[in-house]
């Protein structure tokens, strides 16, 4: 009981500093102004993702006080997270150069590595490696990538807030069939906070959530992964089955646009995602196909590698493949000029 009570307290905080924000905003013109790289046609306030991180960072402090997490888990999300929201708010009320942008997001990324344990045991094809010093690099990159890809794929209303509401519930039930409930409090905890501020982000959106908001999202979600990893390798594929939808679309478009030479730092339109908001006309719709895809096909994937009836390897393969046709239909990657 005393658990839900402080769900309802975070969704509570979440929500009214999403308000007060948003009429911080209003008063400041800090506005998202409509351009030719924008998905949407009315100016609206930016920055409301500031009140996920209050309010879930709130929530971790007293999750630590109730016993249900660890201090390394506390100290590893609490600094990553608040280094890289910091790092996007900053550039939310003006702009940082983005080679400084990226040298935080690695500080950020390895100082939570370093309190979550390191690089965790990988089981691939049933077969468990302990990566090493290699694997502690492929997770710092694991991290950095995942924060800017959530930033990425922050383009229209409501997307990133459901998916971190569905990704995060979705492992609840992962963590059920695959008997680690200690496991989820914090995605409990990140769901009431994403959800305050997704009442003001839900189509058509009245407030947008920032680099603060996705940044801190991704490097929160990334690290929440690392540490399932650390008690069972199979639950690193599962979240990654999960998180499937912003992975494919984003690493796609991305790899589009390195083989032609654009500069993939600068702001444009060419994710999947905005293709497809943008042919159907709608931000909503978009937003509920990818929880649909979330719960009807990647789901019951991640919830039979994390009980062992599948490889983790082979499981995301099966996942990813209608993903990665999806992009591809929606023209992920493909030039402005060309579709």
């Amino acid at each position: 009981m005393t658990f839900l009570w402080l769900l309802l307290a975070v969704f509570v905080v979440s929500w009214g500093l999403t308000l007060v924000l948003r009429r911080y905003a209003l008063a400041n013109s800090l506005m998202d102004t409509p351009n030719e790289r924008s998905s949407h046609s009315v100016p609206t306030p930016r920055g409301g993702g500031v009140a996920i991180v209050v309010s879930f960072l709130l929530a971790l402090l007293i999750l630590r006080g109730l016993d249900l997490m660890s201090v390394a888990t506390l100290v590893g999300l609490l600094g990553s997270g608040l280094l890289v929201a910091l790092i996007g708010f900053a550039d939310d009320h003006g702009h940082i150069a983005a080679r400084w942008r990226l040298l935080g997001h690695f500080a950020a990324s390895v100082w939570a590595l370093y309190w979550l344990g390191g690089s965790p045991a990988v089981t691939i094809f049933g077969v468990t490696l302990d990566p090493g010093w290699i694997g502690n690099i492929l997770f710092v990159l694991y991290l950095v990538w995942m924060l800017n890809l959530y930033n990425f794929m922050d383009g229209i209303d409501g997307l990133a807030s459901a998916e971190a509401i569905s990704v995060c519930l979705a492992m609840l039930l992962v963590y059920w069939f695959g008997a680690h409930l200690e496991l989820a409090w914090g995605p409990l905890a990140l769901v009431a906070a994403v959800a305050g501020f997704l009442s003001w982000n839900y189509p058509p959106a009245k407030i947008f959530m920032g680099d603060a908001g996705s940044g801190f999202l991704g490097v929160v979600l990334a690290g929440m992964s690392i540490e399932a990893a650390s008690k069972s390798p199979e639950l690193l594929w599962s979240w990654l089955i999960m998180l499937g939808v912003f992975i494919v679309d984003a690493t796609w478009t991305l790899m589009r646009r390195l083989l032609r030479g654009e500069k993939v730092y600068e702001a444009h339109r060419s994710h999947g995602y905005q293709y497809a908001s943008r042919k159907h006309r709608s931000h909503k719709t978009v937003m509920l196909a990818s929880i649909t895809i979330n719960f009807v096909w990647l789901m019951p994937l991640s919830i039979a590698v994390a009980c062992g009836w599948i490889s983790g390897f082979f499981g995301m393969a099966v996942a990813y493949a209608p993903l990665i046709i999806i992009a591809r239909t929606y023209k992920a990657g493909e030039s402005e000029q060309v579709v």
